[in-house]
């Protein structure tokens, strides 16, 4: 206890001793560093103000720019609920338009046949024929009994000695031909103008399509561009066609569809199966490294095999045989001694399956075909089905119905107009689609004799219209109408319609050609029709009539 009180009495004496209020002059130097300190505070103070201005100056400039930044969101806020509102609206509006597009077509597509079936759609029509003097009933009449009907004998005769020829050219083929190696040929068949009676300007030339198949144990698979797997727009109305082992899976192993590797193999198939030599598929005319079947390569055989037919059995006939056009590979022409000549077409093609639909290597060319995608795509051709279409509603329409006679007579407009002016997008083929639209839409009592005149306006009208519309639909793809009696296959009454006009909405020049030679022919056709009428009763000729139709 006395050493802690002596502790305390040392700390209180020595703090009293060491004041310096006490002993002011012993310490001297108190007030000189006073001030010092006193200066520096000062210093130290300024220095404080000025850093505390500038901070105060970062945090106003801060804000500032954060308002700033606040305004250029809100802005942009603003500016995106504005462009949400206009794209809102933008988007309403094209599905609208969209909708009634759609709805549009879909309406014209369900009543595409139904265009001549009554009077008032086509009174609608004709504005191309106002003020366009038309030739009456007589003067008609006597044009097609004087200038067309004299050609049915000349074309019948042809066929004849045509098909006879082209038969025995076969079958010299086939015995020229290895049946181990080479395709099969069969029979040809007639088609096209010559076969339905209504082709009306020379040279006559009869096509025959000679459909052929591969050796055993070879077979075709066809796909078409409505089966299912998506095609592009130029690709309508093609297939290909592929060369497979009649016992390969239809489907296809998975093994041909993805890759092994070097050390795996495919328990269903055998090395041998699996790979084919190239210059094996090159034999059976597939395109290179391939299994499609290559058109070229076919035209170059099937011209190769009727050169050594021809060698085999030219003996036997006074004339001579020769290719006649390049671009037509399947073109050829019979010239006598005489010097008169015969033209027909022989072209190979591939049926569609079980059906009389098909795949034709070459087509002929005109200023509206587009150009084939490649050698591997075949054209579908319905011809045989077209024919057989014409037979069959003969049969129901009145004796010497007027429908052939109305497209004989288009078609030498046509053809007059053409060799006047030049070439245009039409075809005898769109002319015969006309008709055939007509046939199904229109009943069979109008189709008379008498009603020639009527039915021949009809189908200029209806083409009139489809040029304007630039549609003119096939007659059997997509046409649900089809008698069940032709056996026509159901995937292509289900398709969508192929519009044969299409290619003048991608090619302004040849429509704008196109249209003006149509109504060249309409101003035209009483003159054309005249310039090749035998002399007609003075009281016939003054018949001819100007109205609009």
């Amino acid at each position: 206890m006395p050493v802690g009180l002596f502790r305390v009495c040392l700390v209180v004496i020595t703090a009293i001793i060491n004041h310096p209020l006490l002993f002011p002059k012993e310490n001297g130097t108190v007030p000189e560093n006073a001030e010092e300190i006193i200066q520096k505070m000062k210093e130290r103070e300024e220095i404080l103000r000025l850093e505390q201005l500038r901070l105060e100056q970062e945090i106003a400039d801060q804000e500032a720019r954060q308002k700033t930044l606040e305004n250029a969101a809100e802005v942009v806020e603003e500016k995106k609920e504005e462009k949400v509102r206009w794209d809102m609206w933008t988007a309403l509006s094209m599905v609208i338009f969209l909708l009634i597009e759609l709805w549009r077509q879909d309406f014209q597509e369900a009543n595409w046949q139904d265009t001549g079936g009554e009077e008032d759609d086509m009174a609608v029509l004709g504005k191309a024929f106002k003020g366009v003097a038309f030739p009456d009933k007589a003067v008609l009449a006597s044009f097609y009994e004087k200038r067309i009907l004299g050609t049915t004998g000349d074309m019948a005769r042809m066929r004849e000695m045509v098909e006879g020829f082209a038969d025995d050219l076969l079958e010299a083929l086939r015995s020229v031909c290895n049946r181990d190696a080479d395709m099969e040929v069969e029979d040809c068949m007639g088609v096209g103008s010559m076969y339905e009676n209504w082709r009306v300007r020379k040279p006559f030339v009869c096509d025959l399509i000679v459909p052929f198949a591969p050796p055993e144990p070879y077979c075709f698979r066809s796909q078409i561009w409505c089966s299912g797997d998506p095609f592009p727009p130029d690709e309508q109305g093609y297939g290909t066609i592929k060369v497979c082992r009649a016992d390969e899976d239809v489907t296809g192993c998975i093994c041909d569809k993805t890759k092994l590797g070097e050390d795996m193999l495919c328990l269903l198939h055998s090395q041998a199966n699996t790979t084919r030599p190239s210059n094996e598929m090159e034999d059976l005319l597939c395109f290179k490294n391939t299994q499609y079947l290559d058109a070229d390569q076919v035209m170059k055989w099937f011209q190769i095999a009727v050169t050594k037919a021809w060698n085999r059995i030219s003996h036997k006939y006074e004339f001579d045989l020769s290719f006649s056009l390049l671009d037509s590979p399947g073109a050829l022409k019979i010239k006598f001694r005489s010097g008169k000549s015969i033209a027909f077409n022989l072209t190979p093609v591939v049926q569609y399956e079980n059906s009389d639909v098909y795949f034709i290597s070459h087509f002929p060319r005109s200023s509206l075909a587009a150009d084939v995608p490649s050698s591997t795509h075949w054209f579908l051709t319905f011809a045989v089905y077209e024919r057989r279409f014409i037979q069959l509603v003969s049969k129901t329409l009145p004796a010497n119905a007027c429908h052939v006679s109305c497209l004989q007579i288009l078609s030498f407009l046509h053809g007059k107009q053409c060799s006047l002016t030049g070439p245009s997008g039409l075809t005898n083929y769109h002319l015969k689609t006309v008709m055939l639209h007509l046939l199904q839409a229109r009943p069979s009592q109008d189709w008379a004799p008498e009603k020639l005149e009527a039915r021949l306006q009809d189908m200029l009208k209806f083409l009139e219209k489809c040029l304007h519309e630039k549609k003119l639909y096939h007659f059997f793809i997509g046409n649900g109408k089809i008698p069940a009696e032709l056996g026509f296959p159901i995937i292509f009454q289900r398709a969508e319609p192929l519009n044969l006009f299409r290619p003048f909405v991608l090619r302004r020049d040849v429509y704008r050609k196109t249209v003006d030679t149509f109504h060249e022919m309409l101003r035209n056709t009483s003159a054309l029709i005249n310039e090749y009428t035998v002399h007609i009763p003075l009281a016939h000729t003054n018949g001819i009539h100007k109205g609009s139709l």
